[in-house]
Order: C-alpha cells, then structure tokens, then sequence
C-alpha cells in the first residue's frame, strides 16, 4: 500500500528517485502515464495489468471511449528502475505535467502521482478549502 507525500527532485539527466519504502512494491519495472489534473501516475505492473483489463471494457465505438483509451495508453510507458530507484521520466510526460526540478510523489493507495511540487501546493491549497463540500458529497462517490 502506497500512502503519504514525498519530496525529491529530479536530476539534470531527468531521473526521478522513487520513495525507497515504496521500491520493493513497485518492482523492477514501473509503468508511468499520464494522470488527472496534470500528474503522472506510476503503477507497478501488477497493477497495471488490472488497469489494463478495465481499459479493454471501454467502448471504441464512442468517441469518448477513444479518447480515454489514447490518453492513458497513449502516454504510457513501461521505465526500469536503476539500482538507485531512480525512473527516467521521458520528455513527453515532464511536459505534459510541468515538471521542473522539485517534485512531490504522493501515495495513492495502489498508485503513485508525481506532482511539479509548485502545482501540488496550488492544487491542495485550491481544493483544502473544499474539504467540508466533498465531505457532504461523500454518498455521492459510493462512500
């Protein structure tokens, strides 16, 4: 189980180091794609097999079934971690979620987000002061 934020940096040659007590669970091999909200999401590959058979049930015969598909498959990629933890994050991605040199990993159960830290303090600033809305709309999300 992946839980709590970390804060690393990300190295001139691009290479992330993912948090050490997440490492053994996460494997060899990770794959990253792109998240919600401008993040990365980083699944070990357990994991990404069952996100991978949720991904087959989407319709192609809609247009918003294409889309969903090219946007997390489209942008993942399987990355082997170094024997330091550390992932080379492509330039695509970097892009695609701002990442600058200080970045949050945050544990999200089964996954992990990476966050250009600027934009994870924006984004939890924006949505802290929400906090007793969602809580109100809790049944709404099957909790």
């Amino acid at each position: 189980m992946f839980i709590g934020e970390y804060q690393h940096s990300i190295d001139l040659k691009k290479r992330l180091s993912l948090p050490a007590k997440f490492r053994k669970s996460l494997g060899k091999k990770v794959i990253v794609t792109r998240g919600f909200d401008n993040c990365l999401v980083v699944y070990s590959e357990g994991k990404w097999k069952l996100v991978m058979e949720e991904l087959k049930k989407i319709s192609s015969n809609k247009a918003e079934g294409r889309m969903f598909s090219r946007f997390i498959l489209g942008g993942a990629v399987e990355i082997e971690l170094d024997k330091l933890g550390r992932i080379l994050v492509p330039d695509y991605l970097k892009n695609y979620a701002g990442l600058k040199k200080d970045i949050i990993v945050c544990g999200l159960s089964d996954k992990l987000e990476i966050w250009d830290i600027e934009k994870w303090f924006n984004y939890k600033k924006n949505n802290e002061q929400n906090i007793d809305k969602l809580v109100e709309n809790l049944p709404e999300l099957g909790i």
